[in-house]
């Protein structure tokens, strides 16, 4: 099984996936995790050019860079966990690619579309957790000193960002469920749980072949 998570900074991705990571572990799956753009060797480096902060990356360039390490990462870890029955857990997939390069940058989001799915070469998330926040709550947890090439970007930059990530789960209303992630993260995650439970209650034939 396939869980992505999504959302702008601040929304509380990375917690709330190694909180449920534990909670996998503790009920007996294998789980393995991982993060867009990253993940593999190649693609950490990828990751290091567009986030720097002294790189100046056009639009086009940067999303083909994404892409790139996507395609990587899927091939080398994704799909070989998948093919092992290993629950894989990313923090960010394809939909930042859109929310951020189509709704923030303004690149044509049918061209995104063509090459997500030529990167992902069939690997589609089961499921989806949207962590959506105002941007104001998001511009609030901003506790960093420093942010990278993509943080920098100015607050109707990120307010794009949001409305994309929302249309985007209007459009996809069966893999991704949208989670109000402005409250505790105690209570976020019991949303998120309650959520598993249930998609793994209804698919459970269709998205695991063995016990894990």
């Amino acid at each position: 099984m396939f869980i992505t998570f999504e959302g702008i900074d601040g929304c509380g991705k990375s917690t709330q996936l190694n909180l449920l990571k534990e909670y996998l572990i503790e009920n007996k799956f294998e789980v393995i995790t991982t993060r867009e753009p990253g993940g593999t060797e190649l693609s950490e480096q990828i990751r290091s050019i567009l986030l720097g902060v002294n790189n100046v990356i056009n639009p086009l360039t940067e999303l083909l860079l994404f892409e790139a390490a996507r395609t990587h990462l899927v091939d080398t870890v994704i799909k070989p966990a998948l093919n092992k029955n290993i629950i894989v857990l990313s923090d960010r997939f394809f939909d930042s690619t859109v929310a951020y390069q189509g709704y923030g940058r303004g690149l044509c989001i049918e061209q995104i579309n063509y090459l997500n799915n030529l990167a992902v070469n069939g690997v589609i998330p089961n499921l989806t957790f949207f962590l959506d926040i105002p941007i104001e709550t998001s511009f609030e947890r901003r506790h960093k000193k420093e942010f990278d090439r993509m943080e920098n970007m100015d607050y109707n930059f990120f307010q794009n960002v949001i409305n994309g990530f929302r249309k985007i789960a209007k459009l996809a209303p069966k893999r991704i469920v949208t989670i109000d992630a402005s409250q505790t993260k105690e209570n976020t995650f019991k949303q998120i749980t309650a959520e598993w439970l249930l998609f793994t209650r209804k698919n459970a034939k269709s998205i695991f072949t063995s016990k894990t």
